[in-house]
């Protein structure tokens, strides 16, 4: 799993506002570095619909050329209930036995399966105790109101701090485990 949050624990600010990430060269070279060693993006609808209107249209005068090939190009898993069909290349739709899919994925060799953004997706495999590594970018803001990136009915899970990394912005990249 892999989430931008704020000081404060939110992914996204009252008015659902993603404005306030931090974001520079250097995060651009890490994330780059980050989707070419996934191997299946995972996404919830409303990530993923955002996702997919965003990358695909995407042009170099805004965005990374290597991000814009990547996001298109990477094998892409959406779970919805609600969508019929997924249109953006290389995307297959579940909207049944989540829990069996992924741990199928999960068996299978090959390199990571990693969910970008998506925090009622994390919520619902959290639940089910299938998140092996949480990678969180804490952004040097305060929001004071927004959406938490995880909701409190979901309940407490204790972690390991595997690593850190701080960016010359501010932000800082923790990485953790599931504690056992």
């Amino acid at each position: 799993m892999f989430n931008f949050m704020t000081v404060d624990g939110f992914f996204e600010g009252k008015n659902k506002e993603l404005n306030w990430f931090n974001l520079s060269e250097e995060f651009h070279q890490f994330a780059n570095e980050q989707l070419a060693a996934a191997g299946t993006l995972l996404f919830g609808r409303i990530t993923y619909q955002m996702m997919e209107s965003h990358w695909t249209t995407a042009t170099s005068e805004v965005n990374n050329l290597t991000t814009i090939s990547l996001m298109n190009s990477i094998s892409k898993i959406v779970f919805s209930k609600t969508m019929d069909k997924a249109n953006w290349n290389n995307t297959k739709l579940i909207n049944k036995d989540i829990e069996q899919e992924i741990t199928k994925l999960k068996q299978q060799a090959g390199n990571d399966l990693m969910i970008l953004g998506s925090a009622n997706l994390t919520s619902t495999l959290r639940k089910m105790n299938l998140i092996d590594e949480y990678r969180i970018m804490v952004a040097p803001v305060i929001l004071g109101k927004g959406s938490p990136l995880f909701k409190p009915e979901v309940g407490q899970l204790n972690l390991n701090l595997l690593k850190s990394r701080t960016f010359q912005s501010g932000n800082v990249l923790l990485y953790y485990g599931v504690k056992n």
